[in-house]
């Protein structure tokens, strides 16, 4: 059966790989399937009051003698409960022996309010109210009552959370709310949307460049839902200037389209991105965290997932991250055999699955013993199986920028020598069609203009080199161009460039690893800047070249607003650098 092909909602795939050691599923007794429930809550979300459309699962053999503990999932973005995935979700776990609670979010499917984002204030304090349907306290809106969910205290369900995309911000801003939580499984989602929509990949500070196709297209689903649900909610409407989102996000899509980011307004826009971001609310989470993330994904990359993580391990909580293969950006092809499909609910013989399952055998069903894997895993495509780390892998090698366009690994070899491109009005450079694989349309390869890029080859290598995480580059450009309006009070007027990292094979074959770049808006053009390319795993064949490039523009994103040739220089003694993540071999 296939996954959803819906635009924005979970894709979760991984590949196969030396399976854990699991204790045997609590299967519904008999066999028997669960029965499922249609319910509605009223909830109060932000200054509205309006429906929540959901399912019960509820296993065979569970009741007041024999509870067990939940599972709460939702949509992603355009989605409802009745997608395939998140649908198939409920029955999966139920067949496990969970109570299920499987709802659609708010704004989606036949559940009021608006589009919020995942905002705590708003979807998390939604959520919160079917976490006390689930602890007891509350009935649901036919009077329907619980009493067989294990409960650690009085109110207090043993529930857990997993989803993808929308569906997974939507745990974290539900533990950020109510401690109630016990485990969370966010797949393929965002840790700052400033980042997501608008990323700056040299200072998150900064006003980044707006990633149009991305951004557009949730705009376009969001508006879109009062044309395409019969018997709209009220509750569902803003306001002819806004259909379907809360004010701040129609305000900052418009923001963003302008193309002019005054200092006041791009603040207004960032807070608001933020607070609707696990970034701005991580520090109130204590749930224990298995973060999964998909290499395939231009909008949500591995460097978000990785950011959560991190903030979590930071804090004291029990967390874990997966780097599997798929995620938005995997287009339609369904997942491959043995590879997680929450559609197919192949949980026990998907190695992100078993993982899952283990997370929620150790902190749902309290198995104290339960090996929950490595605190690393990242998908291979170039072997069967996983790699794993007890963390993530740090920057190893050091690449230098030379003058007559090689990538070199010692200073010494450095080139005396300036290049130059330039951009045009109209992109030159593309990555991808961010939507094209979601909606079935071709892709065209991705593909620089010759004197819109500069780029720095490296040596053939002598053994294969893996690179796991996210580059770092090191750059300072000269563009008078630039330098004259970068201050002219609007953000739009400074230098936009674009930083990725190809692989050459040895028959000038090039290729754009899962389609990822790292947009900049170089906050000074007069100093040197950093900037964090998104992160990738691939391995770097014998007879390959890494090569690194910096491009004018690029046909998924924004651009300059007039002409800035930018200038590059090179010295043995002050020139460029690009930093790798190998885990194996080296590149020079």
């Amino acid at each position: 059966m296939p996954r959803t092909r819906n635009a924005l909602t979970l894709v979760a795939a991984a590949a196969l790989a030396a399976p854990l050691v699991l204790a045997p599923p609590a299967a519904a007794a008999d066999g028997a399937p669960p029965t499922v429930t249609p319910l509605t809550f009223t909830v109060r979300a932000g200054d509205r009051t309006c429906t929540v459309d959901a399912d019960l699962y509820r296993p065979a053999g569970v009741d007041a003698a024999h509870p067990a503990p939940a599972v709460l999932t939702t949509n992603g973005f355009g989605g409802s409960k009745a997608d395939g995935s998140t649908a198939a979700t409920g029955r999966a776990f139920a067949a496990r022996g969970y109570v299920a609670l499987v709802y659609s979010g708010l704004g989606f499917g036949k559940s009021g309010c608006l589009i919020s984002l995942d905002d705590p204030r708003i979807d998390g304090h939604a959520a919160t109210r079917l976490l006390d349907f689930l602890g007891g306290t509350r009935a649901a809106d036919d009077g329907t009552r619980v009493d067989y969910v294990l409960r650690d205290g009085a109110g207090d369900p043993r529930a857990g959370m997993i989803g993808g995309s929308y569906g997974g911000a939507i745990q974290l801003a539900t533990a950020s709310v109510d401690p109630r939580l016990d485990a969370l499984v966010p797949l393929i989602t965002w840790h700052d949307l400033a980042y997501s929509l608008a990323p700056n990949s040299a200072d998150r500070d900064t006003p980044g460049v707006f990633k149009w196709q991305w951004a557009n297209g949730f705009y376009l689903i969001g508006e879109g839902q009062p044309l395409l649900v019969p018997s709209l909610d009220p509750s569902r409407i803003n306001s002819l200037d806004c259909l379907h989102f809360v004010g701040e996000a129609c305000r900052t899509v418009r923001l963003l389209n302008s193309g002019r980011y005054p200092e006041a307004d791009t603040r207004a826009m960032l807070d608001f991105a933020r607070s609707v971001s696990p970034v701005s609310y991580l520090d109130r989470v204590t749930a224990p965290t298995l973060v999964v993330q998909g290499q395939s994904d231009s909008l949500f990359n591995l460097n978000e997932a990785r950011d959560t993580y991190r903030q979590l391990r930071g804090q004291g909580v029990p967390a874990k991250l997966i780097w599997q293969s798929w995620g938005h950006s995997g287009g339609l092809t369904d997942p491959a055999a043995g590879e997680l499909d929450l559609g197919q609910g192949n949980l026990e013989t998907s190695y992100v699955g078993q993982r899952i399952l283990a997370w929620f055998d150790r902190y749902l069903k309290k198995q104290r013993n339960t090996d929950t894997g490595p605190a690393f895993a990242y998908y291979r495509d170039w072997r069967s199986g996983y790699g794993t780390a007890a963390s993530l892998p740090a920057l190893s090698q050091k690449l230098y920028l030379s003058g007559d366009g090689k990538l070199v690994d010692n200073r010494a070899k450095v080139a005396r020598g300036a290049r130059t491109y330039a951009n045009w009005l109209v992109p030159t450079s593309h990555s991808e069609s961010s939507l094209a694989g979601t909606i079935g349309l071709l892709d065209p390869k991705p593909y620089d203009l010759p004197g819109t890029y500069l780029g720095w080859t490296s040596a053939p290598l002598t053994a294969p080199a893996d690179l796991v995480g996210a580059p770092r580059a090191t750059l300072r450009v000269n563009s008078p161009a630039a330098e004259r309006v970068q201050r002219s009070g609007d953000a739009a007027d400074k230098l936009v460039l674009f930083a990725k990292v190809y692989d050459v094979a040895p028959d000038g074959t090039k290729t754009l690893v899962n389609r990822l770049v790292a947009p900049v808006r170089v906050p000074d053009v007069t100093r040197p800047f950093t900037v964090e390319l998104p992160g990738i795993v691939h391995r770097y064949e014998t007879g390959h070249r890494l090569q690194f490039v910096i491009a004018a523009s690029d046909s998924a994103y924004f651009g300059n607003r007039g002409v800035k040739p930018v200038t590059v220089t090179s010295a043995p003694e002050d020139t460029g650098t690009l930093e790798l993540p190998l885990v194996g071999g080296s590149i020079g």
